[in-house]
């Protein structure tokens, strides 16, 4: 009895070795898919969000499991782990943003692609959401009557400068603006002129527009603040333009199919 006790607890040991040992690697093997699993939370809680501009966008989050397996199952296979959680994440963002979309009011479309670009880059550690506090706000908290340009620059618009002048982006940056004021003291006409443009989102940025093409992380960000800030009726399409640049061309075309 004593001889098949000490067999079996070899047996036991043996298979408590082995069965750690797969423990590990599964732990690996699910480590290199954890991006998905980043990517699908960052996706459901844009869609939970969205109920805060609207009641009626409410989703189950059985529903949105359904569309997320749809991203794993359907998505091409590849043979490379690190290849094929990328296609899963570009299937999965792409199925969410298309159902969600075809249920969305067309005022809240654009809102709805730039939460989820946002999100997206401050997930990635390319934004702050005090970044995105600059976007929406601007402005707003601050009050300085000294406005320098009040002969052409309205009231708001300086406000919104002086914000954008104190911004950190990313914690990281410098104050990136810091010198907008005097900038557009010293190049006074320029900056008029590109004020005025009919569409200053497409036009170089006087003084800064190198710096920002060199800023492949958040420089097309920096861009919409600042169209933001100084000409707020092209908002919208300065966004549009932002999105394209993080999500690719397919997310500011209409939908077609679903």
């Amino acid at each position: 009895m004593l001889a098949t006790i000490k067999t079996a607890s070899k047996e036991v040991n043996e298979k408590l070795k082995e069965a750690s040992e797969k423990k590990i690697e599964i732990n690996e093997k699910r480590e290199n898919f954890r991006p998905v699993a980043a990517r699908g939370s960052v996706l459901y809680f844009c869609v939970v969000e969205m109920t805060q501009v609207n009641w009626m966008y409410n989703t189950s989050l059985s529903q949105f499991l359904g569309l997320f397996d749809y991203g794993i199952d359907m998505s091409p296979k590849a043979q490379l782990v690190k290849e094929r959680v990328q296609i899963i994440i570009t299937w999965l963002t792409r199925k969410v943003y298309r159902y969600i979309n075809r249920g969305l009011f067309e005022r809240d479309k654009v809102t709805f692609k730039l939460l989820m670009a946002t999100k997206i880059l401050i997930k990635d550690n390319r934004l702050t959401s005090s970044d995105v506090g600059l976007l929406l706000k601007a402005g707003g908290g601050i009050d300085d009557r000294n406005n320098p340009f009040a002969s052409w620059m309205q009231q708001k618009q300086w406000l919104n400068l002086k914000a954008l002048s104190k911004h950190k982006f990313n914690n990281d940056h410098a104050m990136f603006f810091k010198e907008l004021p005097e900038r557009i003291n010293r190049n006074e006409q320029v900056w008029k002129k590109w004020i005025d443009e009919n569409e200053p989102e497409i036009i170089p940025i006087p003084d800064y527009e190198e710096k920002i093409q060199s800023d492949q992380n958040i420089g097309h960000f920096i861009h919409l603040c600042l169209v933001r800030s100084l000409r707020e009726d092209r908002t919208v399409l300065a966004c549009n333009q932002f999105i394209r640049d993080v999500m690719g061309d397919e997310y500011i075309q209409p939908v077609t199919d679903q």
